[in-house]
């Protein structure tokens, strides 16, 4: 399912697909994307993604509270870190 996501006046795109126990989510930036642990970080690299994850999320407004757990070499070039909000690293990556 995609969903719009809106944060401080940007827009994003929200999907989210069961699988298993727990729903694969994703939100889309212009630049990246952060996703749920169902995404491989070692995938992101090898195909050189801008990309963060969080882990624990069973929603959007549970993803909307976690904090940056990974991210990808290319994460880290346009300022992800850890422990960052994720709402921050969206902007980052919509820039």
């Amino acid at each position: 399912m995609e969903e719009k996501i809106v944060l401080d006046e940007r827009e994003y795109v929200g999907l989210s697909f069961a699988l298993g126990n727990v729903p694969l989510l994703i939100i889309k930036a212009k630049k990246g994307y952060v996703a749920c642990g169902y995404i491989s970080k070692e995938a992101a690299e090898k195909f050189g993604d801008v990309a963060a994850f969080v882990t624990g999320v069973k929603t959007f407004d549970d993803f909307m509270k976690a904090k940056i757990k990974s991210f990808t070499l290319w994460a880290d070039d346009v300022g992800i870190r850890e422990g960052m909000s994720v709402k921050k690293a969206l902007e980052l990556m919509d820039q």
